[in-house]
């Protein structure tokens, strides 16, 4: 005899302790849903009409002036793609070690305790960390800073992540390739990093999504460029300085542009993070 029933006690604890929690659980999801599109609409509806050809072809202008966010934009692309050429092949060695070879002894568990401690670091403490190691030793703010510490905070993120997706191919796949006499770095390279390709771009795309927007870092690295410039070794223009200091501006052209960058910003992290998203799936499955 069956005792789900409405007579037995336990049940009729256990079914509406169910439907309190999956109630709060709605609850809590609508919750969160609501600012989240409350965010993208306001964005939208005030950075959607400050977006032009002029944004992407023109540089930052003096108030009281049109213009547009090239050299910011350029100068985020520059910091960004070069801190990610840094940071990635660092965090794709350093969580091959912990996965491949960290098995054993004392060293391994220290470096994920450590990259966790990153991992969760204020971004204001890792700008200020390369101010004091490099900045305060050239004595002046530069592009190269900037990279440097959007690096640090590419590094953890493409570590976890290369970490626990080599950690997901299955052991056979190694034992087949040993057996058949394949070295060791060999079976990594062309076989496990092959498995789990789809979950490490994965990693570094959601690294990219993290610097994409990062202030604080840059505020005490790159500082800012009313210019357009190329020379990595001075400041250099970035957009998340660059919205941070037009919002704070009394100028009403100048809020438009830092509008239009915020969104911008948003729509780039929302896709990155989609297609992240999207790739992982596939790796899951």
């Amino acid at each position: 005899m069956s005792v789900i029933t409405m007579q037995n006690s336990v049940y009729r604890r256990r079914r509406l302790t169910n439907k309190v929690m999956l109630t709060l659980s709605a609850v809590a999801l609508v919750f969160g849903l609501f600012w989240l599109f409350w965010i993208i609409l306001t964005l939208l509806s005030k950075g959607a009409a400050a977006i032009s050809p002029a944004l992407f072809t023109e540089i930052t202008p003096p108030p009281g002036q049109n213009g547009g966010l090239l050299n910011a934009l350029l100068g985020s692309v520059m910091m960004a793609g070069m801190g990610t050429l840094i940071g990635t092949p660092i965090g794709i060695l350093a969580g091959t070690y912990l996965a491949e070879y960290g098995q054993r002894g004392w060293l391994a568990p220290a470096t994920r305790f450590i990259n966790d401690v990153l991992l969760s670091a204020p971004s204001i403490v890792i700008g200020l960390f390369i101010y004091t190691v490099f900045v305060a030793r050239i004595q002046h703010f530069s592009g190269w800073a900037g990279t440097l510490a959007l690096a640090v905070i590419v590094i953890p993120v493409v570590v976890r992540t290369t970490d626990d997706m080599l950690k997901l191919v299955p052991n056979s796949l190694r034992e087949a390739c040993i057996a058949l006499g394949c070295p060791h770095w060999k079976m990594i390279t062309m076989v496990c990093y092959r498995a789990a390709r789809s979950g490490i771009v994965t990693g570094i795309l959601l690294a990219v999504a993290r610097i994409a927007g990062e202030t604080a870092p840059l505020l005490f690295t790159a500082l800012n460029n009313q210019f357009l410039s190329f020379n990595m070794n001075a400041p250099m223009a970035n957009l998340p300085v660059t919205i941070f200091q037009f919002a704070m501006s009394p100028f009403a052209d100048w809020q438009r542009l830092a509008w239009a960058g915020a969104t911008l910003i948003t729509l780039l992290v929302l896709a990155i993070n989609i297609i992240a998203r999207i790739m992982f799936r596939k790796q899951a499955a």
